[in-house]
């Protein structure tokens, strides 16, 4: 299967569908990113960030801000939730036998994710498990480099995730890479998913924004920047 990219403000992004995601995932190693505004916006700004995700093995649309710019960019596309890939890798490794690493978050909020996730998926084997509170890159690469892992997933936050994946990936030629934000949170059940409704219709940035008031700064004025920077692509020539 070969990747059907398309640019988008500059950025790589797969025209997958979720199962096709899924399965080109399977057969790859490096770096999947799960794009969001937010990274684009961060993109606009850091080149060396928009060479990050350029790099990615696989740009997956994650978020209906993605989806909507697309399709005013003339692509049809669907979105694909960071969070249900994420899982969905995870119990592919589950029935393949495949070992799993997690890195991020609070070393609590880690530990229940990991111990949830095996209850979901018995034969699961996690064979790494670090919360995100550490300095020494290097250290947790050769840790987990020991293990050789078939999945990482990295819940550091953006950028700082896709940073380290961008810079460990080289030591895993077997492994497969993706920062997954806040899912640890929701995995160890510290924090509720949203309703399947705003599920459904990819708005659960504001769910969780009504929920935690705090995220409504990273958010605004992120999101509406966000769109202004599609419809300038959209209808504003190159050059003025």
């Amino acid at each position: 299967m070969e990747r059907n990219i398309v640019k988008f403000l500059g950025l790589n992004v797969d025209l997958f569908s979720f199962e096709e995601a899924v399965e080109y995932a399977d057969n790859i190693s490096g770096q999947i990113v799960t794009l969001n505004p937010e990274m684009v916006n961060n993109a606009c700004k850091n080149s060396d960030f928009a060479k990050i995700i350029n790099s990615a093995e696989l740009v997956i649309p994650d978020g209906i801000g993605i989806e909507t710019g697309l399709k005013i960019m003339g692509r049809s596309v669907r979105r694909i939730a960071g969070i249900e890939f994420a899982h969905r890798l995870i119990e592919e490794c589950a029935k393949n036998q495949q070992s799993v690493a997690l890195i991020g978050a609070k070393p609590e909020i880690v530990e229940k994710a990991k111990e949830n996730l095996q209850k979901e998926f018995p034969a699961l084997y996690i064979t790494y498990c670090h919360d995100g509170y550490f300095d020494d890159d290097e250290k947790i690469i050769n840790e987990v480099k020991i293990r050789q892992p078939r999945l990482i997933l990295c819940a550091l936050g953006s950028p700082k995730q896709e940073e380290f994946i961008f810079k460990a990936k080289k030591d895993f030629p077997e492994s497969v890479f993706i920062g997954v934000g806040g899912s640890f949170d929701v995995w160890s059940g510290v924090v509720e998913r949203a309703p399947e409704i705003y599920q459904k219709f990819g708005i659960e940035w504001l769910y969780r924004t009504v929920k935690e008031p705090k995220r409504f700064k990273r958010i605004f004025p992120a999101l509406p920047l966000f769109v202004l920077r599609v419809l300038r692509e959209k209808f504003v020539p190159r050059g003025v």
